[in-house]
């Protein structure tokens, strides 16, 4: 038996409805229509209700607040790891990754939405709206690579893109205090002159800093797919955007529920929590010495509450020259990220151009002291 899912339709002409970035309300593809995401919440509760309640699951949460579970079901897919579930629209059966939580129907095209894959403990306390588009997503693919010395000519004539998709990636976002001593040596230069003698003073110092800094919301992206170093590049994100979780502002894009547990992503926050305490305190220890070096440091992190949230990335892929190119969006802010190819001949170019006046420099210099 197929699991049940949801369609968000128009109340007016019953066409698919989707999540608008720029409005930030849901928009009928088909009459234009536009639905506050509250009405169309209220409209759909009953239905929501039913399908989030739909499977049997069990869960387990630490004293960390990590959330861990198993979920028992049926499987209609063939082989584990996949689940099947059936189009509200159209009927067609669908086999999706087990941690799908919103696409798209391959047959209709409507939105899909599986409100299970939220229920209980593994149900998000907040979603970031998208407020870029997927055109926005493509010029500004097109404005990154332009501009770049080494970039290959061609590349903007010959690359084409492969894939535009909106997803949103599951996060944790976690709290916490650092408390951190720090101990420094420092010193600071004085000179004078006494006639044609010159004296140097150097004093020797020893410093200690002490700080505490709390933290709120440190992410750490949850979905085991996604590369951690793209997903950090784009923050930050303004989390005062941030709104209670719906399932209502997910149609149009793609969504997933975590495959990593808070415990699996910890370490890159306290990591992300000790570096940037020990900068701040740091920071406040070098003003007025000529040098200032560490000699010992303490910290101690306390961990604070976990969140789970749903923040939006546009993913792009494009080709050139045989290769795939993957690039990330923050679908909120609009920051870019991603790697581009280098033509070798350019690049040999510009050093070249470079070596040159090096090298007649060093001409004259030996001209004129040789």
């Amino acid at each position: 038996m197929a699991t049940q899912i949801t369609n968000y339709q128009c109340p007016s002409c019953t066409g698919p409805l989707h999540f608008d970035a720029q409005s930030g309300k849901l928009k009928c593809d088909y009459c234009g229509s536009i639905f506050e995401v509250q009405e169309i919440e209220a409209l759909y509760a009953d239905d929501l209700q039913a399908a989030e309640t739909a499977g049997t699951a069990v869960h387990e949460q630490s004293a960390e607040g990590a959330w861990d579970f198993t979920q028992d079901g049926e499987w209609d897919a063939e082989r584990e790891g996949m689940k099947s579930y059936s189009c509200p629209s159209c009927g067609a059966e669908l086999i999706c990754e087990a941690t799908t939580a919103a696409t798209s129907c391959p047959y209709c095209g409507n939105p899909t939405v599986v409100p299970a894959q939220f229920h209980g403990l593994l149900r998000p306390d907040y979603i970031l709206p998208f407020r870029q588009s997927k055109e926005d997503a493509i010029q500004a693919l097109r404005g990154y690579y332009k501009g770049k010395p080494l970039l290959p000519r061609l590349f903007a004539n010959d690359n084409h893109i492969e894939e535009v998709k909106g997803v949103y990636v599951p996060f944790w976002l976690f709290g916490g205090r650092v408390e951190a001593d720090m101990s420094f040596n420092a010193t600071r230069v004085q000179v004078h002159r006494h006639g044609d003698t010159t004296v140097t003073e150097t004093h020797h110092y020893e410093l200690r800093r002490c700080g505490t800094v709390d933290f709120d919301r440190i992410p750490a992206d949850a979905s085991s797919k996604m590369p951690d170093a793209l997903m950090d590049a784009i923050e930050p994100y303004d989390y005062a955007e941030l709104k209670q979780f719906s399932t209502a502002y997910m149609p149009g894009f793609l969504a997933e529920r975590y495959d990593m547990a808070s415990d699996d992503v910890r370490e890159r926050a306290d990591r992300r929590a000790f570096n940037t305490a020990v900068s701040m305190v740091a920071a406040t220890a070098g003003a007025g010495y000529s040098t200032c070096a560490v000699s010992g440091q303490r910290t101690r992190l306390s961990r604070g509450k976990v969140r789970y949230a749903l923040l939006p990335v546009w993913m792009l892929s494009t080709r050139y020259a045989g290769k795939n190119y993957i690039f990330a969006m923050n679908g909120q802010t609009g920051k870019f990220i991603g790697d581009l190819p280098i033509s070798k001949g350019r690049a040999l170019a510009w050093f070249a151009g470079i070596a040159a006046p090096i090298a007649a420099l060093a001409a004259l210099a030996l001209q004129f002291f040789g």
